[in-house]
């Protein structure tokens, strides 16, 4: 099944690179592209796609706020939206990651990342750029008061999927290193994001740092 991704940043060049990159894909297809935030915001909705790859710094509306627009909390059906970025400040991680963004990637990643990024967040997963993600759980590995308990006790299983979530593992590795079916660890990870209120992984993961199991 082709991935049909949605681009926007107010920079053409940047757009047109991206498109190229995604284009070039055999499984995946540019299906829009915006300029601003809210065209984005508006082009979304309509357009539904699979992955939208937005930047943060955009006229009308940031690319923060388009995400809390189409992939936040209150969102009923929300979109898998990649932040790919210039600007590596940590307010700006937390923000997209806690707007429901489910990738976060900086602009000179390259190629490769950004491809794997966009198939990451098909499948249900996330990818965060190397160096923003060192960066993060050295931030979360102090637990927060606000991590809130789970609506029901973890089983012990459960807890292994969420460390090694919490490590950045895919779901294959997960599989792999628990040696239990793919279809086992999904099923483990939708337990967990109902037990601790969880949207993505990426959530599940933040959980796992600031409720303090990772130490």
């Amino acid at each position: 099944m082709t991935i049909r991704v949605l681009i926007a940043d107010d920079q053409e060049m940047v757009r047109t690179g991206f498109r190229m990159i995604v284009d070039s894909q055999a499984d995946m297809e540019v299906v829009g592209e915006a300029a601003d935030g809210a065209e984005a915001v508006e082009l979304a909705r309509r357009l539904r796609p699979d992955v939208c790859l937005f930047d943060i710094r955009m006229p009308r509306l940031d690319g923060l706020a388009a995400t809390r627009a189409l992939a936040g909390p209150d969102v009923p059906d929300p979109l898998r939206v990649v932040i790919v970025t210039t600007f590596d400040m940590d307010e700006y991680v937390y923000g997209a990651l806690r707007g429901g963004a489910v990738g976060f990637l900086l602009k000179d990643s390259g190629p490769a990342l950004l491809v794997e990024a966009v198939r990451a967040a098909a499948n249900g997963e996330a990818l965060v750029s190397p160096s923003v993600t060192v960066r993060l759980l050295e931030h979360l590995a102090t637990p927060r008061s606000q991590a809130a308990a789970p609506r029901e006790q973890l089983t012990e299983r459960e807890l292994d999927v969420v460390r090694l979530v919490a490590r950045g593992r895919t779901n294959e590795e997960i599989a792999g290193e628990l040696y239990v079916s793919l279809s086992t660890v999904k099923t483990h990870l939708g337990n967990v994001q109902r037990k601790v209120s969880a949207r993505n992984r990426v959530e599940i993961a933040a959980w796992a740092w600031e409720s303090g199991l990772m130490r």
